[in-house]
């Protein structure tokens, strides 16, 4: 079982650039045909949050015509730049959006694992919120998943990353501290993946390991001085394949969008090595 994941895809109305510089459609579509083109396919993509830029309903229609080359299911979180009405709204079929009231998320089975994705939104805040609301949902559906491979699927991540202005706009010290209780209760947690940082970053947590995927588009410039200011890169483009084998568990890969030359061989005809 193959689950790839994107985060951070920042789609504007048709014709618009993020920061006037972006163009995160464009960037989309790449990414898109990148995953279409993958062999094997992976068997479904989540897409960990902010995915659009202002939350409007251009935007999401924008997105909506994007993603419908995905010939596999496709997962939306919502990050602190979306607005849940607006993507409940804009794809009525996902009636998984608008299972928890009040909240985007829900839990669905991606071949033997579990995922389950959890809403850290608090409008009007670019920070995150995980509340007793939320904590007590993601228990249950913890509790429910007993005994199976789980991906806990969220925006913001449940640690501090170094890169201060980000850090700024993270989930509460508290509501990491509640969360690591929570997860290292069930064992069968296999990773925590989320977005919000635009890059690739990992870190133990509460017995498993949470990570942050890459942007399709622009990534938060890598400045860990506690005063770095908040500035972004054109960096290479990438998302994240995790790819579950039974007996070995989750592993997990840095795929870029891009192409790049090669591949070229190692050895020879003759077996070889070329020097």
């Amino acid at each position: 079982m193959i689950l790839c994941q994107i985060s951070d895809l920042h789609i504007k109305r048709e014709g618009a650039l993020a920061y006037g510089r972006v163009d995160t459609a464009g960037a989309l579509r790449r990414c898109v045909e990148r995953i279409v083109g993958l062999r094997p396919q992976p068997d479904a993509v989540v897409v960990t949050g902010d995915l659009v830029d202002l939350g409007g309903a251009d935007e999401y229609a924008h997105l909506r015509l994007l993603l419908g080359s995905l010939p596999m299911p496709c997962y939306l979180l919502v990050g602190n730049h979306d607005h849940r009405e607006s993507l409940i709204a804009a794809f009525p079929e996902h009636a998984h959006l608008a299972a928890a009231a009040g909240f985007v998320q829900y839990a669905v089975d991606v071949g033997p694992l579990r995922l389950i994705a959890l809403d850290t939104q608090d409008p009007p805040r670019g920070s995150g919120r995980l509340c007793e609301r939320r904590l007590a949902w993601l228990e249950r559906e913890l509790d429910r998943a007993a005994g199976r491979p789980v991906i806990v699927a969220m925006h913001h991540p449940p640690f501090a990353t170094g890169i201060a202005h980000m850090d700024a706009i993270g989930l509460p010290a508290d509501d990491c501290a509640r969360l690591a209780q929570l997860i290292a209760r069930h064992p069968n947690v296999e990773r925590i993946v989320c977005g919000h940082l635009h890059r690739a970053i990992q870190r133990r947590f509460a017995g498993t390991l949470a990570s942050t995927a890459p942007s399709p588009a622009h990534q938060v410039a890598f400045d860990i001085a506690p005063d770095a200011p908040s500035a972004y890169r054109l960096e290479p483009p990438a998302f994240q394949l995790h790819a579950w084998r039974a007996g070995e568990g989750l592993v997990s890969h840095l795929v870029m969008v891009d192409d790049y030359p090669g591949p070229y061989p190692f050895f020879h005809a003759d077996g070889e090595l070329i020097d």
